[in-house]
């Protein structure tokens, strides 16, 4: 046990914040961070768009589902899988880089090295004695977001992070058993042995809301997810994906 062991398992999502704007320092220190992460043959595919404009805040508040904490925050980061770059590269080296780019292999490159990066900036915020959420309603409204950012094709937005001082100490919410995602050697494919493991953390679960809202709610994990992927939501994501040049080929 360490220190940087202790800021992550003490992660939990923050969504109210002090009205305090964080520094150039701590920003430039964040993104510093999120650069330092691992990168898929050095093409360190994102771009990080850093919002400070209150109404521009407001508005992506509005696209992403009228939450208040993307309003509200110290810092609002944008992060974008991004291939714009890459096809400057082509012109300014006379190379053919088009099936590349347009490669679902480059494509899931973008989205890796884009979440690794994120994973990072937050935290080294955290480390800072900042909070963290990430706004993944960002991509209800892709081809909104993109006009108000200005992103160019081979960009895609594709999930906020509000940063700031907390203003709330929410319970660390209980995460799936060890054993059920960590496999060793091979898959574990033993249906009775996950759907007891399953169990086992629906009670883990339903007891963490019991207590959180002094019995008003008792919610299962199972019972979440089945409800949540029985609905059809952001169904324009593989048109919109392809119309911005990705995962084409």
């Amino acid at each position: 046990m360490n220190q940087v062991i202790e800021t992550i398992l003490q992660h939990r999502s923050i969504r109210r914040f002090e009205d305090r704007a964080l520094s150039d320092e701590q920003i430039r220190t964040i993104v510093e961070c999120a650069q330092a992460a691992s990168t898929s043959s050095f093409i360190q595919a994102y771009s990080i768009i850093g919002v400070k404009d209150k109404e521009t805040k407001r508005k992506l508040a509005e696209l992403a589902g009228n939450q208040p904490y993307v309003e509200n925050n110290g810092h609002f980061f944008i992060f974008c899988a991004d291939l714009h770059r890459h096809e400057i590269i082509g012109e300014m080296e006379n190379a053919d880089v088009s099936a590349a780019l347009e490669s679902t292999e480059k494509f899931m490159v973008a989205l890796i090295d884009t979440a690794l990066a994120a994973q990072n900036a937050v935290i080294a915020a955290e480390s800072m004695g900042l909070g963290a959420c990430y706004i993944g309603g960002l991509r209800n409204n892709l081809p909104e977001v993109c006009e108000l950012l200005k992103v160019p094709k081979q960009v895609i937005p594709l999930f906020g992070i509000a940063v700031g001082y907390p203003a709330q100490n929410p319970d660390k919410k209980p995460r799936l058993p060890f054993h059920h995602v960590y496999h060793e050697e091979t898959y574990e494919q033993d249906r009775s042995k996950l759907e007891y493991q399953l169990n086992q953390y629906n009670e883990t679960i339903s007891s963490y809301y019991e207590k959180r809202t002094n019995g008003e709610r008792r919610d299962t994990w199972t019972g979440q997810m089945a409800s949540m992927l029985s609905k059809q939501v952001r169904m324009y994501m593989k048109e919109f994906v392809e119309g911005k040049g990705f995962n084409l080929k």
